[in-house]
């Protein structure tokens, strides 16, 4: 066969047996265009149906024997698939025990064909390069080395706003990591910059416009329309160095000469993927990092368990700034009395408040949106639950007695489950409801509300009250001049390992938004988790959790796997599982919906690949699997055997 005239083709199809190479050869026709990373189709003789792939690599020769079949076609003259993104990808599914066509879809976005032609047409004109910077806030040359010298860094960063020259306001967090990613552009290398969510994105992008030409930056998110993000995409695999800003999908964006990829809040959950195979921003950083040898930034006001293992075992360096501008955080207990007229905040909070609203912004941070309070025991606050469903109980948009928010069963008779007692409290209050009675506790102070439904990026320097669900909070120019962190005891009840870390996050992020010695009132939080906001440790804090987490062989001081299926098929690759690795443990399993059962394989880091290889064996057994039809009917449904690595659902 001539030179290069085999294609080897990733079949874009979530099955489990389909993922690996196949060859094809390619027709005289196609010689020329198809190239490696192009979309290609070709035919499957499971019922002769065509179907899309990747053509990954040529090759002059084949080991199959027999004859090849042919290229149907290619789809689209630009190569989306570079080697470093198969590498990746195919990296990422064998450590999530999945399939590397599942990272490929999350990593290029559907094609558009007029953009694509759009984009080869073009001339790629970048703009000049930056010049060298400093990133301000630490020791001289400290973190630019380590850039320069493609380490892995943990970064603490200063909390506070700072004024860009443009005279926004922006995260002193954003005006760190752009200056970062413009030290690392001066050098002709690429940036990846992973954000959470739109909020943190828009700070990030304005702090990168006062000092990058804006033709270098390249915004890729789930906001964009399919065309811009697809536009997006193309833009960043061309030959210029570029800064890539987006959400979790960004860490696999397929740039030139990659020189750093950086995590913002990689504790925060919208970093991990709720689609096959759930492969965590963070997680994927790593695998890219090792594999390119770029520098790797994570940076957060507060650390996760996870990054502070790292940085326990040495493989993350921890660098902090010369000097911590940390904000005046005030404990306060939340069954002080509170002032007469100033609805449910204690009363030395209530007049800072005051105070404060007449010269400035002020934030108060609430737990959830809307009107409707839900209720705890008096006693022991334990959430209140229906005994007919067990579903939350609450107050009635409309008013009236605390009944059942499911199944709308009234709490006349409730009892706690945990105590005994039979008497409710309000624990938390909603966004609406909480606006509703600060405006009657400040009657000539203007009221804005920001929530999922309304969403404010930004508010000015003007005096107001903020009512903010956690996570929503508006930047305010020059900061707040007060913060109430309200339902923290609420917060708290919620049934998770991880409460306690988000719950530092959302405090933490809010009150990075304060004006330079403004206070923050943190209300009806105590303890170590208290203190840690008190005294902005939150890293000592995050290694004291991960130390409890060890004692209990909790993630992260260990993976787990959860696979579900029926009870034979659990069973089966628990087995393989323990047969894999020495020190595999597994709890359960117990029965889920559908007559199936759930196991959690709990096991250590260095038996993570063995483990990941014979559970993914499970899965191509049991997909492959022949089903005998009965006499009169047809095969039946196939069997189900689903696996997920790192489960965030777990514990």
């Amino acid at each position: 066969m001539p030179d290069g005239r085999v294609a080897r083709v990733a079949v874009d199809s979530p099955l489990p047996q389909l993922d690996q190479l196949f060859d094809y050869r390619v027709p005289d026709h196609l010689v020329g265009v198809a190239r490696p990373g192009v979309r290609v189709r070709m035919p499957l003789r499971t019922g002769g149906r065509i179907a899309t792939g990747w053509l990954v690599e040529l090759a002059d020769r084949s080991e199959f024997d027999g004859r090849l079949s042919e290229l149907e076609d290619v789809v689209g003259e630009a190569p989306l698939l570079t080697p470093e993104l198969w590498a990746l990808a195919r990296a990422v599914a064998d450590r999530a025990a999945g399939v590397a066509s599942d990272v490929l879809r999350l990593a290029i976005p559907g094609r558009y064909v007029r953009a694509e032609r759009a984009w080869l047409a073009g001339v790629d004109d970048p703009g000049p390069l930056p010049e060298p910077l400093a990133v301000t806030g630490f020791e001289d040359g400290r973190v630019e080395a380590a850039l320069d010298a493609g380490e892995r860094l943990a970064l603490v960063v200063d909390p506070g706003l700072r004024r860009l020259p443009d005279g926004a306001w922006a995260g002193a967090w954003a005006v760190a990591l752009a200056e970062a990613a413009a030290h690392v552009l001066s050098g002709d290398r690429s940036v990846v910059l992973a954000v959470p969510d739109h909020r943190d994105q828009e700070q990030l992008e304005a702090a990168l416009r006062a000092i990058v030409d804006p033709r270098r930056v390249v915004r890729a998110d789930a906001r964009q329309g399919g065309a811009d993000r697809y536009r997006a995409f193309l833009a960043g695999t061309g030959e210029s160095a570029r800064i890539v800003v987006g959400n979790r999908s960004t860490v696999y964006a397929p740039v030139p000469r990659l020189g750093l990829i950086a995590v913002w809040d990689d504790g925060d959950p919208l970093h991990a993927e709720p689609l096959a195979p759930g492969a965590h921003a963070r997680d994927v950083a790593l695998v890219r990092q090792e594999q390119s040898g770029a520098a790797l930034v994570f940076a957060g006001h507060t650390r996760s368990v996870e990054l502070a293992r790292l940085v326990e075992l040495g493989w993350v360096r921890e660098v902090r700034p010369r000097r911590v501008e940390r904000p005046r955080v005030v404990l306060v207990d939340p069954d002080r009395q509170p002032e007469p007229g100033s609805a449910r905040i204690p009363s030395a909070a209530w007049r800072h408040a005051r105070d404060a609203a007449a010269a400035g912004p002020v934030l108060v941070q609430v737990a959830r949106p809307g009107q409707v309070p839900m209720m705890a025991c008096a006693r022991c606050r334990e959430p209140a639950r229906c005994a007919t469903c067990a579903g939350p109980i609450a107050v009635p948009p409309h008013g009236g007695a605390p009944a059942c928010a499911l199944c709308g069963t009234p709490a006349t008779a409730w009892r706690c489950g945990a105590c005994g007692h039979d008497k409710l409290r309000a624990v938390t209050i909603g966004a609406t409801r909480t606006a509703e009675e600060f405006g009657r506790a400040f009657p000539r102070t203007r009221i804005i509300l920001s929530d999922g439904e309304r969403q404010v990026m930004r508010v000015g320097a003007d005096p107001a009250l903020v009512i903010a669900t956690r996570g929503a909070e508006p930047v305010a120019d020059g900061g707040y001049r007060a913060v109430l962190l309200l339902d923290g005891e609420r917060m708290l009840l919620r049934e998770s390992l991880r409460v306690a870390e988000d719950c530092l996050r959302w405090w933490s992020g809010a009150a990075a938004l304060a004006a330079p010695g403004a206070p923050v009132f943190l209300v009806g939080v105590g303890g170590a988790l208290g203190t840690a906001m008190a005294t902005w440790r939150q890293p000592e804090w995050a290694a004291s959790e991960l130390e409890a987490r060890r004692a209990l062989r909790f993630p992260p001081a260990v993976r787990v796997a959860s696979v579900t299926a029926a009870p034979e098929r659990v069973a089966a690759a628990v087995e393989a599982a323990r047969a894999a690795a020495a020190g595999v443990d597994v709890l359960g399993p117990v029965d889920v919906d559908g007559g199936l059962q759930r196991a959690i394989v709990r096991f250590d880091y260095g038996a993570g690949a063995a483990v990941a290889q014979a559970l993914r064996a499970e899965t191509v057994r049991t997909a492959t699997e022949r089903r005998r039809p009965v006499a009169g009917r047809g095969p039946g449904r196939p069997p189900i055997l689903r696996v997920r690595m790192d489960d965030p659902a777990v514990p």
